[in-house]
């Protein structure tokens, strides 16, 4: 199971699963990715006005994660970095998206599987 809640500019999500969730969140990261692009292709018009690096903005050209850095492109909490539970941050999703595609891309990539004809 899967829940997505859409915050401004961000998609938080978690999985309810019995696999570690260090794991899990691991092996997330790694299938967004994969699909950067594509998610950067519907996560909300001229959001390369956004994603500039600065400003607590991940660069729209690149992918990274860390933990509680407001600079990446998905973001660990702290305390989900130190207690290995809880959720993990999308920060590239525009103000102006559209929720349902945001969460359907999110699923495809993280919950299905999906990846891109060129991977």
């Amino acid at each position: 199971m899967i829940e997505v809640h859409l915050i401004l500019s961000h998609a938080t999500f978690y999985r309810l699963s019995l696999q570690p969730i260090h794991r899990i969140i691991n092996e997330a990261i790694q299938l967004l990715q994969q699909r950067h692009k594509t998610h950067i292709s519907v996560y909300g018009r001229n959001n390369e006005l956004r994603l500039t690096g600065r400003h607590e903005t991940a660069n729209i050209n690149q992918f990274n994660a860390g933990i509680a850095n407001r600079g990446a492109s998905v973001r660990i909490p702290r305390q989900v970095g130190e207690e290995k539970c809880g959720y993990l941050e999308d920060r590239r999703p525009a103000s102006n998206c559209d929720p349902y595609a945001v969460t359907d891309i999110i699923v495809r990539t993280v919950c299905l599987g999906e990846k891109d004809p060129e991977s």
